[in-house]
C-alpha cells in the first residue's frame, strides 16, 4: 500500500494477467485519509494503450474509490514480459463542496503553488490464472462409463472395452424388441392367411359332399323308372296276347 498524506493507494503496482488480443483490467483502490475533500487525476505515459475510469475524480472525507485501468488488446508480447509503461496519481485538497465538474488542470500544476501529491504506479506483466483441471467424465457416481485417455493421448484398452460393452448391452434389448415384434406380426399374418385357406378347404369339401350325395341319390330313382317302365310294357304285351 503507498501511502501519502492525503491518500492511500493500494496495491502500489498495476498487475495485469497478460493475454495477447485480449482486453484486460485490474483496479485501484483509493482511500481519503483526511477529513477534507481531495481531488484526484490518474496519467500514464501511453495514454493510447489504457483506459481509465474514472480519471478524475473527488473523495469524500474518509471516503474509498475504485478506479479501474484496462489495457487493450495486445497483438504482441513484449520482450520478457517487461512493461516500462507507468502511471502517475495526482492528488491534491480540493474546497469544501467542490464537485467533478469543477476539476481543473491548473488544480495539479505544482508551479502554481497547490500542494500537490504524487504517487508513481508501475505496470507489471503476470502468467494468466491456469483454467481448473477438467474432472474425469467416468468417475463420478451415476455416470456412464467413458473411456480414458492414457498419457500417451489413446484410450485405454481396458475402459473402451468396458464402454463399448455398456453401450451394447444398452440398445441389444431395443433392437431384440424391434426384431419380435416384427417375427410375431409375421406369424399373425400366416396364421390369418392359414385360417382364411382352411375354411375355403372346407366350404370347397363341403360342396363336394352335396354333389355326391345328389349323384348317389338320383341312381335309384332311375332304376325305379327303369323298372317301372319295364313293368308297364310287360303289364301292356300280356294284356295283348
Amino acid at each position: 500500500m503507498s501511502t501519502g498524506e492525503l491518500l492511500n493507494i493500494e496495491p502500489q503496482e498495476l498487475q495485469f494477467p497478460f493475454e495477447l488480443r485480449k482486453q484486460i483490467s485490474c483496479s485501484l483502490q483509493l482511500s481519503n485519509k483526511t477529513d477534507n475533500q481531495v481531488a484526484f487525476k490518474v496519467k500514464t505515459t501511453n495514454p493510447k494503450k489504457y483506459c481509465v475510469r474514472p480519471n478524475t475524480g473527488i473523495l469524500l472525507p474518509r471516503s474509498t474509490c475504485d478506479v479501474t485501468v484496462t489495457m487493450q488488446a495486445q497483438k504482441e508480447a513484449p520482450p520478457d514480459m517487461q512493461c516500462k509503461d507507468k502511471f502517475l496519481l495526482q492528488s491534491v485538497v480540493a474546497s469544501p463542496g467542490a464537485t467533478v465538474k469543477e476539476i481543473t488542470p491548473e488544480m495539479f500544476n505544482k508551479e502554481s503553488g497547490h500542494n500537490v501529491e504524487e504517487s508513481k504506479l508501475r505496470v507489471v506483466y503476470v502468467a494468466p490464472p491456469r483454467p481448473p483441471s477438467p474432472v474425469r467424465e467416468g468417475s463420478e457416481e451415476g455416470s456412464s462409463p467413458r473411456a480414458s485417455v492414457s498419457d500417451n493421448g489413446n484410450p485405454n484398452a481396458s475402459e473402451f472395452t468396458l464402454a463399448s460393452r455398456a453401450f451394447v448391452e444398452r440398445h441389444e434389448p431395443q433392437e431384440t424388441s424391434s426384431e419380435a415384434r416384427a417375427l410375431l406380426s409375421k406369424l399373425t399374418e400366416e396364421k390369418n392367411s392359414a385360417v382364411q385357406q382352411n375354411n375355403k378347404l372346407k366350404q370347397e369339401l363341403e360342396l363336394l359332399r352335396r354333389e355326391a350325395t345328389k349323384r348317389h341319390g338320383g341312381i335309384p330313382l332311375l332304376y325305379v323308372l327303369l323298372v317301372g317302365l319295364v313293368g308297364i310294357v310287360l303289364g301292356y304285351l300280356m294284356k295283348k296276347t
